[in-house]
């Protein structure tokens, strides 16, 4: 039993819209063992983790996954229930799971839903090791698993301060993308995205932090905005620090200039021994530079303003235990961390108390040390400072805050341009007016608002939903227009077409498909870039107002998608193809693949679909496609097609041919609107092209629904360019009097389709086919069938990647299935497809056409243009007085040249 893999999926998928974490299992020598076959096992199991008896999995009740135990279910879904188990007490409580066939005997995917992805990996890990260890017979550290667990949780999880910012927005609307293991977060996709790490945001000034950062310069800034401060200096030196007692009336405060989260600060700063200790202690977290002024009598509050507008205030309380009369100190302070509202560092709404050096000097000043025993009710302080990051506690006061206070802390944070600006100042009561009483002592960039959001008491306050209403004024979702456009055949055209009927409109599209990332008229990248982290890649990019994104198979079945919702998704048809990859056995499984896209068009969002396709008529009725108020368009060759009348009848709108022209129709009244002609689209050949016919309605329906009127489509339609705009999709070639159509089709209906389509005209048809080697031997039989169906001489040839098959294997597997169907057919394997190419021309006769399926389009288009062949808009009618089905005599185009 192996792991193959464990990847994250970070985007809805076939599984769950939730993120999630799959793991490839290669259950080895017990691809045929049941958990019935292994009895002790089950009690070893049921033993070490009896919370298993709460499992329900698919009986619906507790104790369902027990008896499926019992009965005999396989490893893959055990390791699956045990993962599951393992997550509450090892840190995050993960519900969902899941495990399916994947396409190989004894391999499985394993998925469980994903929050924290180091932490769902461990899981996954962990429950092989677990199982394997108890199928052995050995014991298992659980405890310290688990611990291990709790660890990574801590280390990985977003701290509270970024996590309720992504709460917020995603209660927006707004979709949140975590980029690290940090705290950096993209909200927003396209020209709205915008970064925030913790309370630092996109429109937080650098120079506003390094102001902030520097607490003297700081000062400076609110005293020439006569805010009040506290006195004091710089020093750079113990000699200059021990001055400071003859200049200034202590008490003092001794901190690093540019410290943070109260770390080296040193309070009530007395004598000379004060000093001292207090000058080593800030030198051991931040410069050689340290503050010195005066301390300030009352109260700690820290007033949160964000986009110049007080949004909360809290009065930090000093970390404290609290005496009973029967505990020591040191005791007292472990039961209060028992708390489960305190962890390390910031991972949980407080912190820990720490008894260190600080805390006993704390101690030593009220006359107690760590084994003292406080009387019941007396309250011991272990620390002079407010801060939460020490173990300090914090009441909320929002509502006190006096007006004259709230104005000079939301002035303060103008004074040096912060956005997000904590405002820590002592007042005797926050209810009165700042200015009779102390003053501001700190401004703080990137504040903690813990306090705000999980005060010991009070009301909390959704400070996270400030931060967003910030970056995203007047509700606005930070969204773009998402096109996703899927299917088996014909997806890259379509999202070509409708890229350039966007660009027409004069906007920059963000375009993903078979070949490479578009910005604009830029190319970022070549090659198949149809996964979700293409998409990401585009809606990540400042400058793109819409996105057009080609979804194939592979990126949806194994990753998922790479946004959360789309405005329209387009899905052109479902065809037999991928036949014995990632667990797809037929037409059902491709249907569910794909329908992914239908799911995740956001509600009043349009789902454009085939009509002629019997799969993709049942998404509608689908109850996971129905909790969504969707428009559906569909499309059809057939102005008669039964699914569009009846779709009209009930107020829908389709998109046909009549007459040569698409036609958009609405509603039972049937209102007609020309919307191109195909005579004048030199892609579809005038229209003889269906194939392509079929992409053009898919296209005008995807711009249609986003509101593109007639005129922008018919200008971007009339200059779509199949040899220009859409490399490797149907293009032709003119050499002497022979026709060549180069095209990426590799299954039986593109095969056909094209077939058809060049057939018209021909004197004789020649198609160079190749098809995949990872197909099931039945999908590249139908495929040879339809080579024999559409053409009159073939010439088998195969990829370069014989993706796990023998050389020439592929070819006559093809080549048996012809001549079943076909006896006589003139049919031959040249594995190379240049040399395939060179044997076809090498014996031509006017008027031929010449399909070529190609495996590589560089190399085949860069010979054409070598033999001196000519790019052709459309395929070239051939002249009537050679359109001959069998030739007198053959003749050779040189291809030595």
């Amino acid at each position: 039993m192996n792991i193959v893999h464990v990847l994250p999926v970070r985007g809805p998928n076939v599984f769950t819209n939730r993120p999630i974490m799959s793991m490839k299992l290669d259950l080895g020598a017990y691809a045929d063992v049941e958990s019935k076959d292994c009895p002790e096992f089950i009690e070893r199991l049921l033993a070490l983790l009896p919370g298993l008896h709460t499992h329900r999995c698919s009986r619906g009740h507790a104790g369902g996954f027990v008896e499926r135990l019992y009965e005999g279910t396989y490893f893959g879904h055990i390791i699956e229930h045990v993962a599951l188990e393992l997550s509450e007490p090892a840190g995050r409580n993960a519900s969902y799971g899941k495990t399916v066939y994947a396409g190989s005997p004894g391999i499985y995917r394993v998925v469980i839903e994903c929050e924290i992805e180091q932490f769902s990996e461990f899981l996954l890990r962990t429950a092989v090791d677990l199982v394997k260890a108890l199928l052995r017979g050995d014991s298992y550290p659980l405890a310290e698993k688990l611990e291990e667990g709790q660890a990574i949780v801590r280390d990985y999880a977003l701290g509270p301060s970024t996590q309720s910012i992504a709460d917020a927005a995603k209660r927006r609307g707004i979709p949140v993308q975590r980029l690290n293991d940090g705290n950096l977060l993209q909200l927003g996709y396209g020209k709205y995205r915008k970064y925030v790490q913790a309370t630092e945001g996109w429109t937080t000034r650098a120079i506003a932090v390094d102001i902030a950062c520097d607490k003297d310069l700081t000062k400076q800034f609110l005293r020439d905005a006569h805010i009040p401060v506290p006195a004091g200096v710089v020093v750079r030196s113990l000699h200059e620090a021990l001055q400071t007692l003859r200049d200034f009336s202590p008490p003092l405060v001794v901190k690093p200039l540019d410290g943070r989260q109260g770390k080296g600060v040193s309070l009530n700063v007395m004598t000379p021994e004060d000093m001292v200790k207090g000058f080593a202690h800030a030198s051991e977290y931040g410069s050689s530079s340290i503050v010195i002024e005066e301390m300030l009598q009352g109260h700690d509050y820290r007033v949160l303003v964000v986009n110049g507008k007080m949004v909360a205030a809290s009065q930090r309380v000093p970390p404290r235990a609290m005496g009973d009369g029967l505990h020591t100190i040191s005791e007292l302070v472990a039961i209060e961390n028992q708390n489960p509202l305190r962890g390390e560092g910031h991972e949980k709404p407080l912190t820990q108390i720490i008894c260190d050096g600080i805390a006993l000097d704390c101690l030593k000043r009220q006359g107690y040390d760590l084994y003292s025993v406080p009387a019941e009710g007396t309250v011991v302080w272990m620390r002079e400072s407010h801060n939460l990051s020490t173990g300090g506690t914090a009441r909320d006061v929002t509502d006190l805050v006096h007006p004259q206070t709230k104005r000079v802390c939301e002035r303060a944070a103008e004074a040096i341009g912060l956005d997000i600006c904590g405002i820590d100042l002592i007042a005797r009561d926050i209810a009165l007016p700042l200015t009779r009483q102390n003053g501001i002592i700190e401004l703080n960039a990137a504040p903690g608002i813990r306090m705000h959001l999980y005060p010991s008491e009070g009301q909390p306050r959704d400070v996270g939903k400030a931060i967003v209403d910030m970056l995203f004024p007047d509700d606005h979702q930070g969204r773009i227009p998402i096109v996703a456009v899927t299917g088996t055949n014909g997806k890259t055209t379509t999202s070509r077409m409708i890229g350039q009927i966007f660009t027409t409109q004069g906007k920059t599209v963000g375009r993903t498909h078979t070949g490479g990332i578009w910005v604009g008229h830029e190319m970022i990248t070549k090659g198949d870039t149809t996964g979700p982290r293409s998409a990401r890649s585009v809606l990540s990019n400042p400058s793109v107002d819409i996105a057009v994104l080609e979804c194939a198979r592979g990126g949806l079945m194994r990753e998922g998608l790479g946004y959360d919702w789309s405005d329209v998704g387009v899905i052109t048809n479902i065809q037999r193809d991928h036949f014995g990859q990632d667990g797809i056995e037929d037409d059902d499984d491709i249907l569910h693949v794909k329908s992914l896209i239908a799911d995740r068009v956001k509600a009043g969002g349009t789902v454009v679909l085939n009509a002629a396709d019997p799969y993709l008529i049942k998404i509608q009725d689908h109850p996971r496609f129905q909790k969504l108020s969707r428009h559906i368009a569909y499309f059809a060759l057939d102005a008669d097609n039964p699914v569009i009348r009846q779709h009209l009848r009930r107020g829908g709108t389709a998109y046909y041919v009549k007459r040569n022209w698409v036609i958009e129709a609405r509603g039972p009244g049937v209102d007609e609107a020309r919307m191109v002609n195909l005579a004048d689209l030199p892609c579809t050949w005038g229209g003889q092209a269906e194939f392509q016919v079929e992409n053009v309605m898919a296209a005008v329906a995807a711009a249609r629904s986003l509101g593109v009127s007639r005129e922008t489509i018919d200008q971007a339609l009339r200059e779509f360019r199949s040899d220009r705009d859409n490399p490797g999709r149907a293009n032709c070639y003119r050499l002497g009097d022979v026709n060549i159509l180069l095209d990426f089709g590799h299954n039986p209906a593109a095969i056909a389709a094209i077939s058809k389509a060049v057939r018209p005209g021909a004197s004789r048809l020649t198609g160079i086919v190749g098809v995949p080697g990872d197909r099931i031997d039945s999908l590249i039989e139908q495929s040879g069938e339809a080579a024999a169906r559409g053409f009159d001489r073939l010439i088998l040839r195969e990829d370069a990647d014989q993706r796990g098959r023998e050389p020439g294997q592929t070819a006559g597997i093809m080549q048996k299935a012809v001549r079943r169907l076909e006896p006589q057919k003139d049919c031959r394997i040249i594995c190379d497809e240049l040399q395939a190419l060179d044997e076809a021309l090498q014996d031509t006769i006017p008027g031929e056409t010449i399909v070529v399926f190609f495996d590589s389009v560089e190399v085949v288009s860069n010979r054409l243009l070598e033999l001196g062949a000519t790019p052709l808009a459309t395929l070239q009618s051939q002249p009537e007085a050679n359109v001959r089905r069998e030739p007198a005599a053959p003749h050779r185009v040189a291809v030595n040249a």
